[in-house]
């Protein structure tokens, strides 16, 4: 087994998903990103409690290159302020060595 990081950050949209997904699979920051159902966020922002549907994404890359796709997803974001979480991840050899294959 080996270490591979999952970054999740939510879009306002499946096409704003999308755009960025594409983006960063065509500069191989990411091997392979899943876009998944929508869902219904609360959250406090600017002082008031806000409700909205999103659009959440995983996108899966090498351990080395999670700090530079996080900043490649915050740049191509359409939020002020968009939320992306970095998790270390443990994965089959097989399923590593295909994520480093398409990243590098």
């Amino acid at each position: 087994m080996s270490d591979i990081a999952l970054l999740f950050s939510t879009f306002p949209s499946r096409v704003e998903a999308a755009r960025v997904a594409e983006t960063v699979l065509t500069e191989r920051l990411a091997a392979c990103v899943n876009i998944l159902g929508p869902c219904h966020s609360i959250y406090r922002w600017q002082g008031a409690v806000e409700r909205s549907d999103e659009v959440p994404a995983l996108f899966k890359t090498t351990s080395q290159l999670a700090g530079q796709l996080r900043d490649r997803i915050a740049a191509l974001h359409p939020y002020d302020l968009p939320t992306i979480e970095a998790w270390p991840v443990s994965a089959a050899a097989a399923v590593s060595d295909w994520i480093a294959a398409e990243t590098g």
